[in-house]
């Protein structure tokens, strides 16, 4: 079957019968124990992780002209959210070739704005951020830390290892865990070819016992705002039918079937959209992709485990110039939800793979802000090989080889 980074890419024949036939009529409030019991805090299930980040920012009730602190390089997704929670955005630029903006960014960034009330860090594909020295500034500055799991769920701070090291055992302890632990909100994506992969969903956990107590109040805006609203029919019926539709298209694309089903699907809007402009609303999660979730949850270590080697047979493999060293010495630390590469002449490469039937051309980043230019740099370098369930160590492999033989073609 042909590679894709996306359309399903985390679907095989298992998925797909479960996603038909799946029913568990308590799924609800067992998907929040499990995120109540792993992130330490009160849950609220959404149906985009889009809306989990509004509804957080609008628990707060901040002043109007407060500023929301995020990654420069992300998906519009984080940016419509925060309008929709009627806040302004402040864009943090990268640091060189790592994936997140550095301690020092943030500080340089407080320092001129002092409007920013919110900080919103991402673990950029799985990679992990700075999150002690970010957590401590957010500490001495009082600032509200958002936790956005939507690539990282798995992602670990630190090494376990380091717990016995010289250090402090109580700060090792308090780092090394995994993403999720730390901020004052945690925020999950359950959509379509992320970690946790249930077509749709997100959740909100509200680890600040301070902005617990707001919720559970039996007056004030704060209750109201959990009152979210019932998605309708037809879009459960496009999302339950997502996996078998894209399941096909894929199974289809090596007998030159696959393109016009995808082209006669998206035309006849049978397929669910990922950015449909529509889906900004807050609405609560339906009990099926709740059950779909505590699926993935449940196999999230062997997916973490295959991801992690999948990573390293790049890492091991590629030319290194198009690596960036600071990343690859954290693949055992990463989720690894997709593995980054840097080069010029992008287009030329997914065109090259394409014909051997990888398809590897969703590029969801080019819209970044243009005041971070390490940002916008890496926004038209960067290209994404796929590490999901459905790529093979051998396929892997041979995804090394054809991008390894372009390279000196060039």
């Amino acid at each position: 079957m042909s590679i894709f980074n996306s359309l399903g890419s985390n679907y095989n024949l298992e998925y797909v019968l479960k996603s038909l036939f799946i029913d568990n009529n308590d799924a609800s409030n067992k998907l929040k124990n499990l995120l109540e019991k792993k992130y330490q805090g009160k849950a609220t299930l959404t149906y985009k992780g889009r809306g989990a980040l509004t509804l957080a920012l609008k628990i707060l009730n901040l002043p109007k002209e407060s500023v929301v602190a995020i990654n420069g390089f992300t998906c519009f997704a984080v940016y419509k959210a925060i309008e929709k929670a009627s806040y302004s955005v402040e864009c943090l630029d990268l640091q060189n070739k790592d994936l997140n903006f550095s301690s020092e960014t943030l500080i340089n960034a407080l320092r001129d704005n002092s409007k920013i009330k919110v900080v919103v860090i991402q673990n950029t594909l799985g990679y992990p951020c700075d999150i002690e020295k970010i957590e401590k500034i957010c500490k001495e500055k009082k600032l509200i830390l958002i936790e956005d799991l939507a690539h990282c769920v798995g992602t670990k701070y630190s090494d376990d290892r380091e717990a016995g090291s010289p250090r402090s055992r109580l700060a090792a302890k308090r780092v090394a865990g995994e993403a999720g632990s730390v901020g004052d909100f945690v925020t999950l994506s359950f959509s379509q070819d992320k970690m946790i992969d249930a077509v749709s969903g997100g959740a909100l956990v509200i680890r600040n016992k301070k902005f617990q107590n707001s919720i559970l109040a039996s007056q004030g805006e704060a209750l109201e705002l959990l009152e979210l609203k019932t998605l309708n029919f037809l879009q459960q019926l496009k999302d339950r039918f997502y996996p078998l539709l894209t399941y096909k298209i894929r199974f289809l694309y090596d007998l030159s079937l696959g393109k016009p089903l995808h082209f006669i699907l998206k035309n006849l809007n049978l397929l669910s959209k990922l950015m449909n402009e529509s889906l900004y609303t807050l609405y609560s999660l339906p009990n099926w992709y709740c059950s779909l979730a505590l699926t993935e949850f449940a196999k999230l270590n062997p997916q973490l485990n295959h991801r992690r080697k999948i990573a390293q047979i790049y890492a091991d493999n590629l030319d290194k110039k198009i690596l960036s060293e600071s990343l690859m010495k954290n693949i055992y630390l990463s989720s690894n939800l997709r593995f980054p590469v840097f080069l010029e002449n992008r287009k030329s490469l997914i065109n090259y793979l394409k014909k051997d039937n990888i398809h590897v051309a969703d590029i969801w980043y080019d819209d970044v802000a243009p005041e971070c230019p390490n940002a916008v740099n890496v926004s038209h370098t960067i290209l994404n090989l796929p590490t999901h369930i459905n790529v093979s160590e051998k396929d892997a492999l041979r995804i090394t080889e054809k991008i390894n033989i372009w390279l000196k073609s060039q």
